[in-house]
């Protein structure tokens, strides 16, 4: 059983809607129904009513049961190891790849393959999440850092959440943003009315999100090429705050214009450096990885058709 504490910095919240704010993983309804099913305690007290009001204090421990409707099998996909040693290993994931089961899909993920690919998986991210320690979308490319045993998975998310860990990501934004760069300082959360989408909320109506920018090239005012740089890590986080300056990621079928410029199939988001320290020898470590064939192919055309010097980027091209 997953059990998670929660304790409520400020009160007039019904439990449910807490919840909810608290982890991005569960919808409403399915925090509803596990309160309903007696997997919430209150202060060491089960609570079933999801509309209890949350007091200022109160201890919130959520208990998620284990998967049991299916095992995850090893599966012989093939992925790109970049690093790997007894306590962690550093995948290039590719597009269209999820990183793992759940929703419905059972097979074909970043996990089945891990499974396949590596000796060894640590066990705290469940039985549909061996050694995952964070996730990237289905269809954005590029590093994840994966724990092969605990004590490797609880130092890694640890740097993680306390931003020692440093993530880089380059993305096509749409239209010709304003400022050289900047920081941008939101509430993130589910949308109120399509719960499959995250959305910039009101102050304290979601989980605060922080994302540094910083402009590379613009293509005339067509395109802006951008590295973003996470200082935390909200579900959908870049996509999202893309859309709030008004220059979603290019190719964006969630958060995009409805009308794409370019046949990218899928947004152009890649990440393309890991630093993190390592969680044994505490050396300092960073990782690279080339941007995919499709966005790297969309990236020189622009350069041509803009007159720009493609070499200014070839660190991010395969040589």
């Amino acid at each position: 059983m997953d059990k998670r504490l929660f304790v409520a910095e400020s009160g007039g919240k019904r439990l449910d809607v807490f919840l909810s704010e608290q982890t991005d993983e569960f919808t409403r309804s399915r925090i509803k129904k596990l309160i309903e099913d007696s997997a919430v305690l209150v202060n060491g007290c089960t609570q079933t009513k999801a509309g209890a009001d949350v007091k200022v204090g109160d201890v919130v421990e959520l208990c998620v049961p284990d998967p049991v409707d299916y095992s995850v099998r090893a599966e012989n996909i093939p992925i790109e190891i970049v690093y790997q040693d007894e306590d962690f290993a550093i995948v290039n994931k590719p597009k269209g790849m999820t990183v793992h089961v759940g929703n419905g899909v059972d097979s074909g993920t970043l996990v089945n393959a891990l499974l396949f690919a590596l000796d060894s998986l640590s066990g705290i991210g469940g039985v549909l999440r061996p050694g995952i320690v964070h996730r990237i979308d289905k269809d954005t490319t590029g590093l994840l850092v994966v724990a092969k045993n605990d004590r490797a998975h609880v130092a890694l998310a640890k740097q993680i959440a306390e931003k020692t860990c440093k993530r880089t990501y380059f993305a096509l934004l749409e239209g010709n943003v304003k400022t050289d760069g900047g920081r941008i300082v939101t509430d993130i959360g589910r949308h109120p009315t399509e719960r499959l989408k995250m959305a910039v909320l009101p102050d304290g109506k979601g989980k605060i999100a922080v994302t540094d920018y910083e402009v590379v090239a613009r293509f005339g005012t067509e395109f802006t090429l951008c590295k973003f740089t996470l200082q935390t890590g909200r579900t959908h986080q870049i996509r999202v705050h893309a859309k709030h300056i008004g220059h979603p990621v290019a190719g964006d079928p969630v958060y995009g214009f409805k009308k794409q410029k370019l046949n990218a199939d899928g947004q152009l988001l890649h990440a393309w450096q890991l630093e993190l320290t390592h969680p044994k020898t505490e050396e300092r470590m960073t990782f690279n990885a080339y941007l995919p064939p499709v966005f790297a192919e969309i990236l020189r055309k622009l350069c041509k058709r803009f007159d720009l010097d493609e070499n200014a980027f070839a660190y991010l091209f395969h040589p």
